[in-house]
């Protein structure tokens, strides 16, 4: 497995881009609680600058509009999330963290592609603890019977963590000067992160319905 610390800093960026993306279909797929007044286009912003090559333009329109996220009224109120919510909370406080990297990387990196992992075991609690059944546990189990002893505790951090391996064995060919958009490899990455993210929805609908 490619450690983070191993990468070159453009690459550990990137890291940090991909564990964001893990997230981004869940936090755009649900309304927002309207007295949050999250602008969702502010959000979509982020994600594409985030993905945008390193550089001063891009990294002072991040601070803009992570500046114009944290004007809306979610950060000056008492908030009780649902299930849903919490997962939107967090994303958007990783987008918030990832915009102090572009000043201080490093340890903020670690910080994302951390915060990550844990809302994917988080999300393990929350359909073992269900009182019903997952759709897809037979799928999911085949999937953990498969990475026999590379498995994690559950099937979506264990899903995760193979997205992650297979995202920084791929970003060492990435030209240092490409962001992630602009390269078939760093689409195909992306696109690799919007498959967990589009499950995470599918099972977030489900435990919205399941009463969790």
């Amino acid at each position: 497995m490619e450690r983070l610390a191993d990468l070159k800093p453009v690459h550990q960026r990137q890291a940090a881009v991909l564990a964001l993306w893990q997230w981004r279909a869940p936090v755009l797929a649900f309304e927002f609680d309207a007295e949050w007044g999250v602008d969702r286009s502010v959000l979509e912003s982020l994600f594409r600058l985030a993905a945008s090559p390193a550089g001063e333009r891009p990294d002072r329109a991040y601070r803009r509009e992570a500046a114009e996220l944290c004007r809306a009224p979610l950060f000056t109120s008492e908030v009780d999330p649902d299930t849903v919510q919490l997962f939107q909370l967090e994303t958007i406080s990783n987008l918030l963290t990832f915009g102090e990297l572009l000043d201080s990387p490093g340890v903020q990196v670690e910080r994302v592609v951390e915060a990550s992992a844990g809302l994917a075991t988080y999300l393990d609690g929350l359909v073992e603890g269900s009182f019903y059944d997952h759709p897809a546990e037979d799928a999911h189990r085949r999937f953990l019977a498969d990475l026999a002893d590379r498995a994690g505790e559950g099937y979506f951090a264990s899903r995760h963590l193979a997205v992650k391996i297979a995202c920084h064995a791929a970003l060492r060919v990435l030209p240092d000067s490409a962001g992630l958009l602009d390269s078939s490899t760093g689409r195909e990455l992306l696109a690799l992160c919007e498959d967990f993210g589009e499950e995470v929805v599918t099972t977030m609908e489900w435990l919205r319905m399941a009463g969790h």
